[in-house]
């Protein structure tokens, strides 16, 4: 479908598939607009990556981007927005919203002991971009990695019995080193949303759970006045550099319907 000139061109850039939650919540609220997406699907995953690495791709996919016309750039990519965000900032000249400082602006307006648990991939905490950020608004922070479950959540394994008890594990164990004042869970890493209704059962009911992909909707508005966004039916066009099959395969889960027209695209040579 054509974009429509009245309507806001929104991007959003992934490594892989995790990004679709921020662009399922994004047009959830934001149902009158266009939206391209990005995913790095044949560099994935970044977090294994070198800062060099990312910030030259989440670079490049950027630039890829703001090629679409695009009128903003949201980074669904916890381990970009941690280690490239100012690299993707530079590469273009559109505004660029990340997805760690909407997760910890939304701990900050709930949270009353200013005490906040992360679960995250191994390369976002060791980032500590998340405890950086709430420690700005004044929270100690207690980092956990949860690596096992973004290849649960790939599968779609999302409510499976193996899935929960994984999640309890790692629960237990963050709250044996976490203090007891926290009262809020940070869920640093686009995969988890999908997963919420789960860790709600899980995590104890005095500790409130904040999604990132939700708080970036959110932190979006600010940046579309004068827009009409509440009426209206999304348009999609997605792009990736590798493997479209396991893409149409996968996008479902995370968004919600199928992704009819998936494009391939080439960073290295631009196309």
């Amino acid at each position: 479908m054509t974009a429509n000139p009245h309507r806001p061109i929104i991007g959003v850039f992934d490594s892989g598939v995790g990004g679709l939650t921020v662009l399922r919540a994004i047009a959830q609220l934001v149902p009158n607009a266009d939206y391209v997406f990005f995913g790095d699907t044949a560099r994935l995953p970044y977090g294994t990556k070198s800062q060099e690495f990312v910030a030259r791709y989440s670079s490049l996919a950027a630039r890829f981007l703001a090629a679409h016309g695009i009128d903003l750039l949201v980074i669904g990519c916890n381990t970009a927005s941690a280690l490239a965000l100012y690299d993707i900032k530079s590469a273009v000249s559109i505004p660029v919203i990340g997805v760690i400082e909407p997760g910890a602006d939304a701990a900050a307006a709930i949270s009353k002991s200013r005490e906040a648990l992360v679960y995250a991939t191994e390369a976002t905490c060791t980032s500590h971009a998340y405890q950086r950020a709430l420690a700005r608004r004044g929270f100690a922070t207690f980092e956990k990695a949860c690596p096992l479950l973004v290849p649960l959540v790939e599968e779609g394994w999302t409510e499976a019995p193996v899935t929960e008890q994984v999640a309890r594990i790692y629960t237990i164990e963050a709250l044996r080193t976490a203090s007891t004042n926290v009262d809020v869970l940070v869920l640093g890493c686009t995969h988890y949303p999908l997963l919420r209704p789960m860790l709600r059962r899980v995590v104890p009911q005095r500790i409130a759970i904040v999604d990132s992909a939700e708080a970036t909707a959110c932190a979006l508005l600010q940046y579309l006045p004068g827009h009409d966004l509440a009426a209206g039916i999304p348009t999609y066009r997605f792009f990736v550099t590798d493997s479209v099959e396991k893409f149409q395969k996968q996008a479902p889960v995370f968004l919600g319907f199928a992704t009819e027209s998936v494009e391939r695209a080439d960073l290295d040579s631009g196309h």
